[in-house]
């Protein structure tokens, strides 16, 4: 896994997303100026020997595009591991950067697209792109039983390659919505709106809410075990 995600941080398949990214890495954010930016594809974060995987969208322009790990130095990334701390999948509620201490058991979490899209909107090109790194990691996390999917573009690409790669998924799809839960013989796939500000502000998510995922997540996997 830690040789996949050495590759996954040399990658420049997308030419739009590299300028990007880079791009944000040289202005920053005022805030952050003083800062090194980690200005790359981000690499996937957590316990190689997991049994849920988290999917998000994509890395935030100012977060993991600055600190270099996935949901670290933004709001999205306070609300997820406070939330896996409760649950006791991390060890510590914090991820402020890649030197806090912050550890994942049982739990591994990544991205749809690894590099920050402008204006957090992905093109379907890039997304295709990006794929490869997803079903890779797939095939190394063999104990994997959960995915939790923030938000409905990684639901749908979730559930997307799941197919492809011969698991039962219903026809049509089922419809994204916070708390829908699929089961493909072996795998739950359990969705979540996106802790973005977006949501979190607004209380379309609310902590209550976000706990029940993961307590959900914890009750499949001991049902499972």
């Amino acid at each position: 896994m830690a040789a996949l995600q050495a590759q996954v941080t040399d990658c420049r398949r997308c030419p739009r997303l590299v300028a990007w990214r880079e791009r944000v890495a040289r202005e920053k954010r005022a805030s952050f100026r003083d800062h090194v930016y980690w200005g790359r594809p981000v690499p996937a974060f957590g316990d190689a020997d997991a049994r849920v995987l988290v999917v998000g969208l994509a890395p935030a322009a100012h977060g993991a595009n600055r600190t270099g790990r996935m949901f670290t130095g933004d709001r999205s990334g306070d609300w997820l591991y406070r939330a896996l701390h409760r649950a006791g999948f991390a060890n510590q509620p914090e991820s402020v950067d890649r030197g806090d201490g912050l550890e994942l058991k049982g739990v591994f979490v990544t991205a749809a697209v690894r590099c920050a899209p402008p204006a957090n909107k992905p093109k379907a090109s890039e997304r295709t792109a990006c794929r490869p790194w997803f079903e890779l990691e797939l095939d190394l996390l063999e104990r994997m039983s959960v995915v939790v999917t923030l938000g409905g573009f990684a639901y749908a690409q979730t559930l997307r390659i799941l197919e492809d790669r011969g698991l039962p998924v219903p026809s049509p799809r089922p419809r994204f919505g916070h708390g829908a839960e699929v089961d493909l013989d072996g795998v739950t796939v359990l969705a979540s709106y996106h802790p973005s500000q977006q949501n979190t502000f607004t209380g379309k998510l609310t902590e209550s809410m976000f706990d029940t995922i993961w307590s959900r997540a914890r009750e499949l996997v001991d049902i499972d075990s």
